[in-house]
């Protein structure tokens, strides 16, 4: 048995009731003339009183039962009293009373309690009946067909009206329990999501969140199942493009990177299958006898990513070894998917915290430093003699400085906002910043740019990307040169990032110049890559990070390992 809703008990049931009840009160007296047929809506007034001041809910359905054969009675004597008096007929005397009958049928409705309503309706038609026999000393109210008429109209119109007003009210509270919680949920299931993410992150060493490791570890666990002569991991980075997170082989490959052509790979990631194919599922590949397989890795119902193996035999790939291979890679999924997604969480956290710091510089210090030199200028105009004068001197000397912090300011304003723009790439963004910081800093910039169409992962684009930042940055504040060659190379999964000047170098004996090659370490490691810092024949230096293996090498971990060694 459902509970009462409550509100009914509310004051504006109050307000309604008492309108109701004076309307009727008004319209017996005008069917009637009689003030003694006044007490029915008395009688009324007194049934009501448990659905507006009780919460007992047995009280709550004998007031509405009282109602009920108040009004049965009230219909028929009201009606003998108006044809007594000669005022109007039965049945528009009846009609008087009888619209009550929707308040405790439309409130067991509301109530979504049916059955109850039908019992109030089988009791309406009861007390109806037998109020029409015993009414008055003439013949019975049931033999004139205007009382009949009007009993059996409202009797009908209070049953739909309490079926209508059920069946919006029960559609309410069922879009109310299926809704999507309002108000704080979302964000306290935030909270609790995040909460778990971050006991995750400090449990688990940092290359187990690390999806290229992840990666080549997959690879290596193939390997031994299967002969791999050239093997990627790819994943998803939108437009309807894979990027190439790690491959392994003698020689580079051009894999297959789009999803809407006619290959395996695209097969692959529609169908959620393992395909195999007698052809290389590469661009650069060209061979008679070719076996690949490409296995989509599926975490859930949702595939985020793909690997593809290649063997340069005819059907190399039988079902067992095919059946092996995606026993081995159903495991990886998991635990990429779990990486990726730290990463792009990370990733938008960080890109929020830099636009956030960015808005705050703006707003704030370099607002302030500008209406500093405004002061300045204004002290300088009404300085005499200004040109002679020692205290001007020191105030264009401050006029300067001010000056340089504002320029300062607003380059790491841009820093801070640039992003490895979606369509644009990599190279595009080192361009712009180098382009932009060469201006203000009166720097030739020699730009040689040579990007694949194919993408790195976001969050190594955005990595490589504050590197060369960092490297420009130290060239242009402590190199006093007055040239930059910055060179981009990007093959996926192979990077290089070059910065050269040809100034005097970073003194090793400046704080911030080793905290910027810290940070520079720090993001290089990240991506797993090596940090190459050299001096620059005849004069200058040479930053430059490297990442994946460029062609002839055998892996990306070759890479790796050379800048453990060094």
């Amino acid at each position: 048995m459902r509970a009462e809703t409550g509100l009914l008990k509310r004051p504006s049931a109050l307000v309604t009731r008492s309108a109701l009840l004076c309307l009727v009160a008004i319209l017996v007296w005008v069917v009637t003339r009689d003030a003694q047929q006044l007490w029915w809506p008395a009688l009324l007034a007194v049934a009501g009183i448990p659905a507006v001041l009780t919460a007992h809910q047995t009280l709550i359905t004998l007031g509405r039962f009282a109602e009920v054969v108040v009004v049965g009675l009230a219909a028929g004597a009201v009606a003998v009293a108006a044809m007594t008096a000669g005022v109007s007929g039965p049945g528009f005397a009846a009609s008087a009373v009888l619209p009550y009958l929707c308040v405790p049928l439309a409130a067991a409705g509301l109530a979504e309690r049916g059955r109850e309503a039908l019992a109030l309706l089988a009791v309406a038609v009861a007390v109806l009946t037998v109020g029409g026999v015993l009414s008055g000393n003439g013949p019975s109210l049931l033999e004139d067909p205007r009382y009949v008429l009007a009993c059996a109209q409202w009797l009908a119109l209070a049953s739909l009206v309490a079926a209508a007003v059920g069946m919006v009210w029960g559609g309410a509270r069922q879009a109310a329990v299926t809704a999507p919680p309002a108000g704080p949920a979302p964000f306290e299931e935030a909270t609790r999501l995040l909460t778990q993410l971050r006991s995750v992150a400090r449990q688990l060493p940092g290359a187990t969140l690390d999806p290229g490791s992840i990666a080549e570890h997959l690879l290596d666990e193939v390997k031994s199942i299967a002969r791999c002569d050239r093997a990627a991991v790819l994943t998803a980075s939108g437009g309807g493009r894979l990027v190439v997170l790690t491959e392994s082989g003698v020689d580079r490959a051009e894999w297959e990177t789009t999803i809407d052509a006619d290959s395996a790979v695209a097969e692959a990631w529609a169908s959620q299958t393992a395909q195999t194919a007698a052809r290389s599922q590469t661009r650069s590949h060209r061979s008679d006898e070719v076996s690949s397989m490409v296995v989509p890795l599926i975490a859930g119902v949702r595939t985020v990513g793909l690997m593809i193996i290649e063997a340069d035999v005819s059907a190399g790939y039988p079902a067992d070894v095919v059946d092996r291979v995606v026993s081995v890679s159903a495991a990886a999924a998991l635990r990429l998917e779990a990486a990726l997604l730290f990463d792009e969480v990370r990733s938008i956290a960080t890109n929020e915290e830099r636009q956030r710091l960015a808005r705050e510089i703006h707003d704030g210090v370099a607002q302030e430093l500008v209406m500093v030199g405004y002061g300045i200028d204004n002290a300088l105009a009404m300085l005499p003699e200004a040109g002679s004068d020692d205290s001007a001197e020191t105030l264009r000397s401050l006029r300067g400085e001010v000056t340089r912090v504002i320029t300062e300011l607003r380059l790491s304003l841009f820093e801070l906002r640039s992003e490895v723009d979606r369509h644009g790439g990599l190279a595009a963004a080192i361009a712009e910043y180098a382009r932009t910081v060469g201006a203000s800093a009166g720097l030739r910039v020699h730009l040689s740019l040579d990007e694949s169409t194919n993408r790195m992962p976001a969050a190594t684009e955005a990595e490589l990307l504050r590197i060369a930042q960092e490297a420009i940055t130290n060239a242009r504040k402590h190199a006093g040169a007055s040239n930059l060659w910055v060179t981009c190379e990007v093959d996926p999964p192979y990077a290089r990032i070059a910065v050269e000047d040809d100034g005097r170098g970073l003194p090793d004996h400046r704080p911030d110049g080793h905290y910027g090659l810290a940070i520079m370490r720090e993001r290089t490691n990240r991506v797993r890559g090596r940090l190459e810092i050299n001096p620059r024949h005849p004069n200058g230096t040479s930053v430059a990070v490297v990442v994946g293996s460029p062609p002839g090498r055998d892996s990306v971990r070759d890479s790796v390992n050379a800048a453990e060694t060094e």
